[in-house]
């Protein structure tokens, strides 16, 4: 594997273990979404994925996601520039558009935790887990005012 690959490959030219690299462990995505029917506005909340671990910022199941997680999102290489709900901090999304990575990104500063200690990951910022709430307008009550 390159030093720098995703400075030199496209994100179609990565390896998978070069791919799974690039997560640099925000939990953004593992965040329940709500979206207008009518605008298609997204609207992030404080709701935890059931297999999301609020500590790790991790999947505890990531090899059986989506089949546990029927609307979990498989992010490759030709959707993730089609999400429109990926953050604007998302390693995916940035090399998307031909951004670089953030210095806080752990490819860049060479510290799993950075993505903590910068403020951008959804460590202590979850409120509940989807398992905890019954009904669907429960989410309403977890509404952020902006993507975290």
């Amino acid at each position: 594997m390159s030093e720098k690959f995703w400075e030199t490959k496209s994100l179609a030219e990565m390896s998978n273990t070069e791919w799974e690299l690039l997560c640099d462990g925000c939990g953004k995505c593992c965040l329940a979404k709500l979206e207008d029917d009518e605008t298609g506005e997204i609207y992030w909340t404080s709701v935890g994925c059931r297999l999301f671990d609020a500590n790790s910022c991790r999947c505890t199941d990531y090899k059986n996601r989506l089949r546990r997680v029927p609307d979990c999102v498989d992010l490759t290489p030709e959707n993730v520039g089609t999400i429109p709900w990926l953050p604007a901090t998302c390693a995916y999304r940035l090399l998307a558009e031909g951004k670089r990575l953030e210095p806080w990104h752990p490819l860049v500063s060479g510290d799993p935790a950075s993505v903590h200690e910068a403020g951008i990951s959804v460590k202590g910022k979850i409120s509940v887990s989807e398992d905890d709430l019954g009904d669907p307008e429960d989410y309403f009550a977890h509404m952020l005012d902006r993507e975290p």
